[in-house]
């Protein structure tokens, strides 16, 4: 017989990443699964645990911030019941410490520890907790939150981007928020290098600087103007239409990323332009078993969707991946079936 779980989920209307993992969750173990808002009915979700053999519990969700005390009481009840306790980690060591410190007694009480890259595996095995926590530990791959719609979005960004196409210029793109540890501005030394050989190129930033840095901003444009980038250089800012933000992908002839620690599989906004069909230039990983969990990256790279340099690859190697992969656009995936079959090992690790 089939094991039934209760997947815990807030009630926040604008949700995030890791809300939206637990939510299609649910979705996805179909009749063997049922929610409960957390903090909303103890009484119920104590009924509802007679009914089920395991909780599962996502972190961080940013609206359980105010129901501090509800997990660690769901954990504890559910153990009481010899229940499955299931906590699935996506983030670790970029948590603020008061918020580790909440979720030590959840952490402590699960009896099985699931994390959404190798990475927050390694950050909590070095943490004390690790000492007292369960040895059930997995890795499961995060599928995209970000897919093509159905159709696509003209904008004023959009038509630019084709005009600038239409000057046989090199378009270059960024997708995601600016911030310093992202190196945005290492696409502008690409750029440069690029042109030094002759080449005619266009840069685009779809998406918009992080909030509380305030001379993120100020400091990137210094870097456009002493690059000699003013006027092939856009940045569109924060683009809430999914039509409109993967008509900004359509013109684009190359995705550039330069990350401190190499692609992983975290990174939504390289999915999100690969799965779209644009060929994305980035350093590879510095972790060997980085990707070896996620099959739609694997497949990705496979088909030159994504194309890796070295971790530390120098200006000239990326600038040269940039122009192989604007003559060579990556071959098409069946989205629907690689997609499924990421969730289908979601559920089998998370929900066997």
């Amino acid at each position: 017989m089939s094991k039934r779980y209760l997947i815990c989920l807030s009630d926040a209307s604008a949700t995030c990443g890791v809300e939206e993992f637990a939510r299609q969750l649910a979705l996805r173990l179909a009749g063997r699964s049922s929610t409960c808002v957390l903090g909303k009915d103890g009484p119920g979700f104590s009924a509802q645990l007679r009914d089920v053999d395991g909780v599962v519990l996502n972190f961080p969700i940013v609206a359980w911030k105010k129901k501090l005390v509800w997990p660690t009481w769901i954990a504890l009840l559910t153990r009481l019941r010899r229940k499955q306790a299931i906590v699935v980690l996506h983030e670790w060591q970029a948590l603020d410490w008061k918020r580790r410190i909440v979720l030590a007694p959840v952490v402590a009480l699960a009896t099985r520890i699931v994390f959404s890259a190798p990475e927050i595996a390694s950050e909590f095995r070095q943490s004390p907790l690790s000492l007292v926590a369960t040895s059930d530990r997995q890795v499961v791959p995060v599928p995209p939150n970000l897919l093509p719609p159905p159709a696509l979005k003209t904008s004023a960004v959009s038509a630019e981007l084709r005009a600038q196409s239409a000057r046989k210029r090199i378009i270059l793109g960024q997708f995601g928020s600016i911030y310093p540890k992202k190196q945005s501005t290492a696409v502008l030394q690409v750029a440069q290098g690029l042109i030094a050989r002759g080449h005619d190129v266009f840069v685009v930033f779809i998406g918009s600087f992080i909030k509380g840095m305030d001379d993120v901003e100020r400091a990137f444009f210094r870097n456009v103007q002493q690059a000699g980038l003013a006027d092939r250089v856009l940045v569109t800012g924060y683009v809430g239409d999914d039509r409109e933000l993967f008509g900004m992908f359509e013109p684009v002839d190359v995705f550039c990323y330069i990350f401190p620690e190499g692609l992983t599989s975290r990174r939504a906004s390289v999915l999100a332009v690969a799965l779209f069909g644009k060929p994305v230039v980035v350093n590879a990983p510095v972790q060997d078993d980085s990707l070896a969990h996620h099959s739609l990256y694997q497949k990705l790279i496979a088909g030159r969707a994504i194309r890796l340099v070295p971790t530390g690859a120098d200006i000239d190697t990326i600038a040269d991946a940039v122009l192989a992969a604007a003559a060579a656009p990556p071959g098409q995936l069946d989205l629907g079936a690689e997609i499924s079959a990421v969730w289908q090992t979601v559920v089998d690790t998370i929900c066997p």
